[in-house]
């Protein structure tokens, strides 16, 4: 059962993600890409640039901002879905960068939404 409100945040927050992101210009070209790597939870253009965008969603900050789960070993497997998806589409050459939507809801509404551009280098 937790398991199913996890996931039933996470969903919630991906959908506010790609509306916020769509009114900021952002281009989707995938969501919830999967492969034998793992998932990636948005994949968007901005001008000559690929993004890989990582949405975080807590139902609090008591534990800290979302984009704080974000460590060493996540940021290592977002590199490598990355590249497989870059490989995957022959997007060669291109310019890419890792961003992070934060969502916080409170009582089902979105208290707070933060937009991290450039959240962290690639990781290997």
């Amino acid at each position: 059962m937790y398991s199913d409100k996890r996931k039933e945040l996470g969903r919630k927050g991906e959908e506010v993600a790609l509306s916020f992101l769509k009114k900021k210009g952002y281009h989707i070209l995938d969501k919830n890409f999967r492969c034998p790597l793992g998932e990636l939870d948005i994949v968007a253009r901005e001008g000559d640039q690929i993004i890989f965008i990582e949405v975080k969603t807590r139902r609090s900050s008591g534990f800290g901002p979302p984009e704080e789960s974000l460590n060493y070993i996540k940021k290592k497997r977002l590199t490598r879905l990355a590249l497989f998806y870059l490989t995957n589409n022959r997007l060669k050459g291109v310019c890419c960068r890792f961003d992070v939507v934060a969502i916080v809801f409170k009582k089902e509404k979105v208290e707070a939404i933060h937009l991290i551009k450039n959240a962290f280098e690639a990781t290997f």
